[in-house]
């Protein structure tokens, strides 16, 4: 079993700033790939990040590149996404995910991932 905490959520203002982190434990951790998702309101779950399991490679969702940037550590087993600039639209509780398998073939798509957190609440005021 794979545990996922969240931290950093909070209410921001339009423009600001905001890091959230995630914390794996329960598997080694350079096993698991990692991503972040998002879900509004009356609205779909949605992609934002993704890392591969070296941290070599990262993907964003199209809409979201050049504000956030996701990053992983090794060595601490956790992942931060940190999000710039942010907006109303941003507003979202925000899901770190692992996949534990061997290989992921995508790595924008939810049902790559089989272990999820809690979620945390990240809310841009206009």
């Amino acid at each position: 079993q794979v545990q996922l905490v969240e931290s950093g959520g909070g209410l921001v203002q339009a423009g600001d700033s905001l890091k959230l982190s995630c914390a794996a434990s329960g598997r080694i951790f350079t096993t698991l790939a990692m991503g972040w998702f998002r879900q509004a309101p009356g609205k779909e779950r949605e992609f934002v990040a993704a890392v591969t399991r070296t941290g070599g490679q990262t993907y964003y969702a199209d809409s979201l590149k050049g504000r956030f940037t996701m990053s992983r550590d090794n060595g601490k087993n956790t992942v931060a996404l940190e999000m710039n600039s942010l907006k109303p639209e941003d507003t979202a509780v925000y899901y770190c995910a692992a996949d534990a398998t061997r290989r992921t073939v995508d790595a924008s798509s939810a049902d790559e991932y089989n272990y999820w957190g809690q979620g945390t609440q990240v809310t841009v005021s206009s």
